[in-house]
């Protein structure tokens, strides 16, 4: 067992002493074509990390030169492909400034547009580059209106705004599970009128209905019946945007409670005035 550790050790060591021998002679050479030769070498072999070293160090050799621009576009693919995206987005931003009319100028805008999503981080976390990455995508969109990529383009757009639906729909559920009535009313219309797309529309728009009920239930009585006159509006507006809803009956019901409580209130009201 012993034996077999050291010989795994022997070789390894070997493969390292090697490996550096190999790529310090890269380093060392002051052949800049030979380095550059290399360092395309590398990129091809998916050594990514090795060639995007070997690119940077060649930027003042060949900055201004025909080989400039296949340089410093390879050294944003090294970021890209090595999933440092920040970085990618840089070099993608700056080759689109310092090339605008490349033969690679939509692709390269597509891959910048590309490292915002793939930053985008999952649900419980800030959603910053979510937000972004709509945004850039749709600029993506306008600036190439004939790109074979829009196709790729409207569906990471999509993906982004589900993505961002579902974070605003936890944050109204929770304010509805804590007791929030109100603000979980505001963000479920909110909801509506941020996605008015959303298959979902039907279910933001009752439990807008049923979260200003509880609402009303739990003010005062002075406040009352202008909050249940809120959920029959609200109610109305159900009616006349859905129709065909399979909550409509639900939906119905808190408006009959609304009803009835506006009654009782009311004719509490007379009883204690007929008193007086």
């Amino acid at each position: 067992m012993k034996f077999f550790s050291v010989l795994i050790s022997v070789v390894l060591m070997s493969f390292l002493f090697t490996a550096c021998s190999k790529y310090g002679k890269v380093y060392k050479s002051k052949d800049y074509a030979y380095k550059l030769t290399m360092a395309d070498k590398f990129f091809d072999e998916k050594k990514y990390t090795i060639a995007q070293e070997l690119y940077e160090e060649l930027y003042p050799v060949y900055k201004g030169t025909d080989k400039f621009e296949e340089i410093y576009y390879k050294d944003a693919l090294c970021f890209y492909y090595l999933k440092n995206y920040r970085d990618a987005e840089n070099f993608f931003k700056g080759f689109l400034e310092v090339f605008p009319n490349s033969s690679k100028a939509e692709e390269v805008d597509f891959l910048h547009a590309l490292c915002f999503y793939k930053q985008s981080p999952k649900l419980e976390l800030d959603q910053t580059n979510t937000a972004k990455s709509i945004g850039v995508m749709q600029t993506f969109i306008s600036t190439h209106p004939n790109s074979p990529r829009n196709k790729e383009a409207t569906e990471i757009i999509d993906k982004c705004r589900a993505k961002l639906e579902l974070k605003e729909l936890r944050a109204a559920e929770l304010y509805y599970k804590v007791g929030q009535y109100r603000a979980a009313a505001l963000a479920y219309t909110d909801l509506l009128n941020n996605y008015p797309e959303s298959l979902r529309g039907d279910e933001y728009k009752f439990k807008t209905i049923k979260a200003y009920y509880q609402f009303s239930k739990l003010s005062i009585t002075e406040k009352q019946i202008e909050r249940f006159e809120k959920v029959i509006t609200e109610y109305q507006d159900f009616v006349d945007r859905y129709p065909e809803s399979k909550l409509l009956k639900d939906a119905e019901e808190y408006n009959n409670l609304s009803k009835n409580y506006i009654k009782e209130i009311q004719n509490e009201q007379i009883k204690t005035t007929t008193k007086l």
